[in-house]
């Protein structure tokens, strides 16, 4: 049987956070019924059995989530992206020669296909240009003035209303059952730090992400780090279980992703002794959201929905499973 004990709740509660908590008797509300509910349900009541076959201690109840596409949404493209996108537009009157630098020019030229095209290099230009140069403190400003005025083009709605309710109710179920709930994500690490906790409830030391170095300094006598426009870590792809092995230091006993991108944490987190959980969103909405798959330069799902399918992973129809998509949407 699932605990969700009365204390949990008066505590979940009283955080002005804007994650929700779970109804009493009726956990995951938004999901419909189904093998993917099932699923989740059946896996958190045999890990929290004390005394059965699959128990597993509080301490060991690790849960790792990507982000985009898997807690909240990643089309037209990353959000991070959009946000690098905005910071290039506002900061070129302070660089003329972005003018003639072809990834600059597509951003300028509001050319997508030509900055799709330019791949992980582009990216990664765009973000150094934009996301170095400041001390943490300013940055966390930065994307949170950002995320204050910002709206998708498709929603019309703050980036940070465009979670998925569905997972939001995951995330409560786990954490009212002792789970320790973790981001790992290819984006930015001081990105997601700044909202992860009144959106997901998620606090910034469990979140693992992609960062660029930063260094000490004293400015005025005072300390500050700042960031710089180098590489640091990668948390994508094989870099997922490395940088779980690195910060968390447990393997997780669940997962959930959405794309190949996070493959390998599926592998890692299925690799361990007893229950395990391995979860796909799969993208099957386009009414409510967005269908894709294959096709697609942002959350590409291939060779994971094929190992999904022969491992007997748990793959998340969203059209079908979901009752609901986004918060804002009626019951």
């Amino acid at each position: 049987m699932i605990v969700i004990s009365r204390l949990l709740l008066i505590v979940f509660l009283a955080l002005p956070t804007s994650f929700p908590v779970m109804a009493v008797g009726n956990p995951l509300p938004s999901w419909n019924e189904g093998a993917s509910r099932q699923a989740i349900l059946d896996f958190v009541a045999k890990v929290t059995k004390k005394g059965g076959p699959d128990y597993v201690p509080p301490e060991e109840r690790i849960a790792v989530f990507d982000n985009d596409g898997t807690l909240w949404a990643e089309q037209p493209a990353y959000f991070q992206f959009l946000f690098a996108i905005d910071r290039v537009k506002a900061l070129a009157p302070q660089h003329p020669e972005w003018k003639d630098q072809p990834t600059f020019k597509a951003v300028l030229d509001n050319d997508f296909k030509a900055l799709a095209a330019s791949g992980e290099k582009g990216l990664i230009e765009i973000v150094m240009a934009t996301h170095a140069g400041m001390t943490t403190v300013e940055f966390e400003q930065t994307v949170k003035d950002w995320l204050a005025v910002a709206r998708h083009p498709r929603f019309n709605r703050p980036y940070t209303e465009l979670v998925y309710q569905p997972m939001l109710e995951v995330l409560a179920l786990l954490r009212a059952n002792g789970f320790k709930n973790y981001i790992v994500s290819g984006g930015g690490i001081e990105f997601i730090r700044v909202w992860a906790l009144k959106v997901y409830g998620i606090p910034p030391e469990q979140v693992v992400g992609s960062s660029i170095k930063t260094k000490y300094e004293l400015r005025d006598g005072k300390p500050v780090l700042v960031r710089l426009p180098e590489i640091d870590f990668i948390d994508d792809k094989a870099g997922k279980p490395v940088g779980i092995n690195t910060f968390i230091g447990r393997k997780p006993i669940a997962a959930f992703g959405n794309s190949d991108g996070d493959l390998q944490m599926l592998q890692w987190t299925a690799s361990g002794q007893g229950a395990r959980l391995m979860m796909l969103i799969h993208h099957t909405d386009a009414e409510r959201e967005y269908a894709y798959d294959r096709d697609t330069h942002f959350g590409r799902l291939d060779q994971a929905l094929v190992e999904a399918q022969q491992h007997a992973w748990t793959v998340v129809d969203m059209k079908r499973d979901w009752k609901r998509v986004f918060p804002h949407e009626s019951r």
